[in-house]
């Protein structure tokens, strides 16, 4: 079956690539542009393992054939190697793309990947790729030194001839990134050059603003043990609901959330403006309802750009796709979240005696 290049790019119209050379980049400007804008990055070397696992010899040869050792590894021509090199990446991009179609269907995400400017044309528009570049010299002692590439370079040192096999990795990367470093330059694409002795924070900022993050209004889940969690917390901590702020904190703090229980963050300008949660229980003596749509706030300067309502659609969206039928809000207002689609169902008590309106939501 053959996709047609509009329609791949029609549906990966969320995801944002970032490529380039080995030792461009690409993984340290992902990550910081991740954790500044709260972006889920998907990593194509990470998910290689489960790609090879669904793939079959027949279908994917490259991704299944299997070495020895280094020395068989490394003992290819350049050639060889190098085409070997292309075919696996070819082969792991029909993975990675319905990959990216089914995840990025609600949400904007990063890519970290391997992509030629034939693909890039084929697959995504121009302002949805940055390429990180590096001149592709010597660049295996600088791969094998970073800490996630500890496994490579345990492999190589492997080898019974570590220069010889150091000196074949390092001629197959020259020959298979060389055209492509010039090609990328002289493309029309957005590029940077490591060369140019730019901060990971500038050239950060540079990708961002050539994907117009800086004008992104963005929804997203909060995950346990992460640094945009820790983020999330430190605005809690200093937000201007001092009702339920500690309490709220708490729960981040100690991670209380059971089961499917999580949290929501609108970020806007790259700064966490606002939440909502989805919990089992609330400030109510009910625990036949569930699920709670609560906590809902947004920081008064950013309130008027409906972000209450993205909030409260993202966790309905998350609710949907765990099994529930509806959700619930209490409040003391009326006219507030009928807005939003909801019902108002009956008066209910909640613990501090006082009476509030239950409203729920069809999913």
């Amino acid at each position: 079956m053959i996709f047609q290049d509009n329609i791949i790019k029609q549906y990966l119209k969320n995801v944002y690539f970032v490529a380039g050379t080995p030792c461009g980049g690409k993984t340290t400007v992902t990550r910081a542009l991740a954790k500044k804008y709260g972006i889920p990055v998907y990593d194509i070397d990470e998910r290689f393992p489960e790609h090879q696992a669904m793939s079959d010899p027949a279908s994917q040869p490259a991704m299944n054939r299997e070495f020895r050792d280094a020395d068989e590894f490394f003992g290819r021509s350049v050639e060889e190697y190098k085409a070997w090199l292309l075919q696996n990446t070819r082969e792991q991009l029909d993975f990675v793309l319905l990959d990216l179609m089914r995840l990025s269907k609600d949400q904007i995400m990063l890519c970290d990947c391997h992509l030629t400017l034939e693909q890039a044309m084929q697959i995504t528009d121009p302002a949805h790729v940055a390429f990180m570049l590096k001149k592709p010299e010597n660049l295996v002692d600088e791969y094998c030194n970073r800490p996630d590439h500890q496994g490579f370079s345990d492999f190589i040192h492997s080898a019974t001839d570590f220069e010889k096999a150091k000196a074949t990795c390092n001629e197959t990367l020259l020959s298979l990134n060389a055209k492509y470093y010039e090609d990328v330059k002289a493309s029309g694409y957005f590029w940077l050059d490591r060369a140019d002795g730019r901060s990971v924070e500038e050239n950060a900022a540079l990708v961002a603003r050539h994907f117009g993050f800086d004008r992104l209004t963005q929804i997203v889940k909060v995950e346990k043990d992460t640094p945009f969690a820790a983020d999330f917390l430190h605005f809690v901590e200093k937000c201007s609901w001092t009702e339920v702020r500690d309490h709220i904190a708490g729960l981040i703090r100690d991670w209380k959330f059971t089961d499917w229980e999580t949290m929501f963050a609108a970020v806007k300008d790259g700064k966490i403006v606002g939440m909502a949660s989805l919990l089992k229980t609330d400030y109510y003596p009910l625990p036949e309802i569930f699920p709670w749509v609560s906590c809902v706030f947004v920081e008064e300067e950013y309130r008027g750009d409906r972000l209450s309502g993205k909030l409260i659609d993202a966790a309905n969206r998350h609710a949907k796709e765990l099994g529930f039928a509806k959700t619930y809000i209490p409040t003391e207002y009326t006219g507030l979240y009928e807005r939003y689609g909801y019902t108002y169902v009956r008066d209910i008590v909640n613990y501090g005696g006082g009476t509030d309106r239950l409203y729920e939501k069809k999913l």
